[in-house]
């Protein structure tokens, strides 16, 4: 049986840098803010599970020694970066309608929480040199299989839990309250960061 006690300080050394960029702000916190301030709680907790999904398969990737040939296919495909942040682009503009509109905003089909904050999390090349960071700090290279299998979990598991409480968070009464009092201020700023980050997407060469 395999002991994993020697591997323990360098995987909760991994998972808190991880509950860190976790908590920061970013794409993803954006999308469940977009879902969670109109009430979509259901939506906001799929984004967080889109999320969670997106960190189990970078995880996965770098725990089974594919990170060479993933980091080689992410930075080969210009078209992931332009299609991400055509995705972001796109999600600026429903933001930017919504702010214009005078009804308040319809919530999104079933699902496309989940789709969107899956798509905007793997469409980042960086995410996968986060993954690598971690990993290489946990100290999973070579390790046996039941550690790598924890390292995937406990990630997948770390984001699932601090996205979700976003989500709750986002979409609690008080929140929803003052989405209400300013909802054009939040989807216009909304908007902006879309904006943002799906530029940072596409002019990225790092």
């Amino acid at each position: 049986m395999t002991d994993i006690a020697p591997y323990l300080p360098g995987l909760f050394a991994a998972w808190s840098i991880q509950l860190v960029s976790c908590l920061t702000p970013g794409p993803v916190v954006a999308v469940i803010l977009g879902r969670a301030a109109t009430g979509d709680r259901s939506g906001a907790l799929r984004a967080a599970a889109g999320t969670a999904t997106a960190a189990g398969i970078l995880a996965l990737l770098v725990s089974l020694g594919m990170a060479s040939a993933a980091s080689a296919l992410s930075e080969g495909l210009w078209q992931l970066r332009m299609a991400g942040a055509a995705y972001l682009l796109w999600l600026a503009f429903n933001a930017f309608r919504r702010a214009a509109s005078e009804a308040p905003p319809l919530r999104a089909g079933a699902g496309g929480g989940y789709r969107t904050a899956l798509a905007v999390s793997l469409s980042s090349p960086k995410a996968l040199a986060f993954w690598l960071a971690i990993a290489a700090l946990g100290g999973i290279v070579g390790a046996p299989w039941p550690v790598l299998a924890l390292f995937v979990a406990g990630s997948a598991a770390m984001s699932a839990g601090v996205h979700a409480a976003w989500a709750v968070f986002l979409s609690s009464s008080p929140m929803r309250a003052g989405y209400a009092r300013a909802r054009r201020w939040v989807e216009g700023t909304l908007g902006l960061l879309f904006t943002f980050f799906a530029l940072r997407l596409a002019t990225d060469r790092s």
